[in-house]
């Protein structure tokens, strides 16, 4: 009896598992079957007794093919960002067709800088995603929207940044926005991909984690402090554009930019012998440096008539295309002449470094030019330390770090410094058109300039009338800038005097015996240049 109840029980327990086996079939074939989604695409769900470790590998939001597309097309973003990174870049030394902006390009090429740092910044630290992040991602789309504002609403600096710093300020704000939307659907991803397989949302982290986030953070408040300095910046520039230039803004160069040109003073019918005084300026703008004393000798009777303008990236004018040589400048001073119907006969007075672009003009206008007036000139042989490479390097710097601004806001929040002097003024030298004005300088001293003013000397009539007064200061202290103002002195046969004042500096009109002499010399030179006629 036991054996046959015992063969019955077995027989009872085989049916049983059999039909457990069969309802385990089914259930796998059905889940076989089902129509993957997205969470079972990469991984099977599994039951809530097999959940995974939080620090397993497989619980990442890379799971979803949503998160792995948003990476992708920051990768895709990351690259355009650079190309036009690069392109930027090179334009500052080369401008591309169609590329050129009328201001310094620096600008342009800060947003860019900032949209490559955000993107990459995004994808290294990609999936550690944090609520502090989103929060400076809005603060700084915020105020990259208010410097898009200020470039589109301000009519000045619309035209300085032009398309390219357009685009380029969009583009960053357009990226900020966009890291603002991936750090969300991260953050989302990675709580679907935890509750999923680990069975409920991670809220701790780890030490490595807390320190990517501390990183990100850092570099994310730097780019605000940096973006602050880039809108308040805009702001000095706004204010300097209601600045209104004395003259007229002329459009040279197949009307790519503008250059500013100022005639103070009436022709006389009755003596159309006499000259005008065609100012050039030295290392700055002319207004902060030669016009003024120029201007006293005009309202004193020294002289009858002058004009006076800005080489391109100073003052009112904006930046030419690179490269730019001095003789580009010339030509386009000539161009601005034509354009405002103004015509010799001219005595080209210069200072430092503008006396190479007054010989050039010279030369390049044989027969309207009736005498030369060069006060401490530069001599070609000190093209060499113009056209250093380490000055490039160090103006490119500067240059580069310009939008921020450092050194303009301190002057006109610690130091008091007036739109003037920012425009035509002390501080003229930290602006961004200034020192791309420079830098296009650089490049070009010991090549395309130091051809054009030998060329020059050759071409110089011999005749022509010239007076020169240097700095008795940089003759005793530099023997070589001795024997180049002698040089110079010999530039035409026809020398009316040279001078060295004994106590003036590099601007010899800013002494009392300087400006005394210039104004001597001044009245000879317009009689010598009448009777040169």
């Amino acid at each position: 009896m036991v054996s046959l109840w015992g063969a019955k029980r077995g027989d009872s327990d085989r049916s049983q598992s059999q039909e457990h086996n069969d309802n385990d079939d089914d259930e796998q074939n059905q889940t076989h079957h089902q129509e993957p989604t997205e969470q079972t695409r990469l991984l099977p769900r599994d039951d809530s007794n097999n959940f995974l470790s939080p620090d397993d590998p497989a619980v990442s939001p890379y799971n979803l093919w949503s998160v792995r597309a948003l990476r992708a097309l920051s990768l895709f973003a990351l690259g355009i960002s650079f190309v036009w990174w690069t392109f930027l870049l090179v334009s500052i030394f080369v401008s591309p067709p169609l590329i050129h902006t009328r201001g310094s390009g620096f600008f342009a090429f800060s947003y860019t800088t900032l949209a490559v740092g955000y993107l990459v910044l995004g994808l290294l630290f990609f999936t550690v995603p944090s609520k502090q992040m989103t929060i400076w991602g809005l603060i700084l789309s915020l105020l990259l929207l208010v410097n898009m504002i200020i470039i589109v609403s301000v009519p000045h600096i619309r035209r300085e940044e032009g398309g390219v710093g357009i685009a380029s300020v969009v583009w960053a704000t357009v990226i900020s926005l966009y890291q603002v939307v991936q750090n969300r659907t991260v953050t989302w991803g990675k709580r679907e991909e935890e509750e999923r397989l680990t069975g409920r949302e991670e809220t701790r982290r780890s030490l490595r984690e807390w320190l990517a986030v501390l990183i990100e953070m850092i570099f994310l408040v730097v780019m605000g402090l940096a973006v602050v300095l880039f809108t308040a910046t805009l702001i000095l520039r706004a204010r300097d554009a209601s600045l209104a230039p004395q003259g007229e803004l002329y459009s040279v160069y197949g009307g790519l930019y503008k250059v500013h040109l100022n005639c103070v003073g009436n022709r006389t019918a009755e003596d159309p012998d006499q000259p005008t005084i065609l100012l050039e300026g030295g290392g700055g703008p002319v207004e902060h440096s030669l016009q003024p004393f120029i201007d006293d000798a005009y309202q004193s009777g020294v002289i009858n008539r002058y004009c006076y303008w800005d080489r391109p990236g100073m003052a009112w004018s904006e930046n030419a295309p690179s490269p730019h040589s001095a003789g580009m400048s010339v030509d386009v001073l000539s161009e601005a002449l034509a354009l405002a119907d103004e015509s010799g006969p001219w005595v080209v007075v210069s200072a430092g470094v503008g006396s190479l672009y007054s010989r050039l003009f010279a030369s390049r206008h044989l027969l309207e030019v009736n005498g030369i007036f060069l006060i401490d000139p530069l001599h070609e042989a000190y093209l060499d330390s113009i056209g250093r490479p380490g000055r490039g390097f160090l103006l490119w710097l500067r240059g580069i770090i310009s939008p921020l601004g450092l050194d303009r806001l301190a002057g006109a929040i610690i130091r008091g410094r007036t739109r003037e002097d920012r425009v035509i003024g002390r501080s003229a030298y930290q602006t961004g058109k200034f020192i791309k004005a420079k830098l296009q300088e650089n490049l070009v001293a010991v090549t395309m300039t130091a051809a054009e003013v030998q060329s020059a000397r050759h071409i110089q009539m011999g005749e022509t009338p010239l007076v020169v007064v240097s700095s008795g200061q940089k003759v005793k202290r530099d023997p070589l800038w001795a024997e180049c103002q002698e040089d110079l002195s010999h530039i035409t046969n026809n020398l009316v005097s040279w001078d060295v004042v004994h106590d003036a500096p590099h601007e010899v009109w800013s002494s009392g015996e300087g400006r005394q002499v210039l104004e001597k010399r001044l009245r000879e030179i317009v009689e010598a240049s009448r009777a040169h006629k």
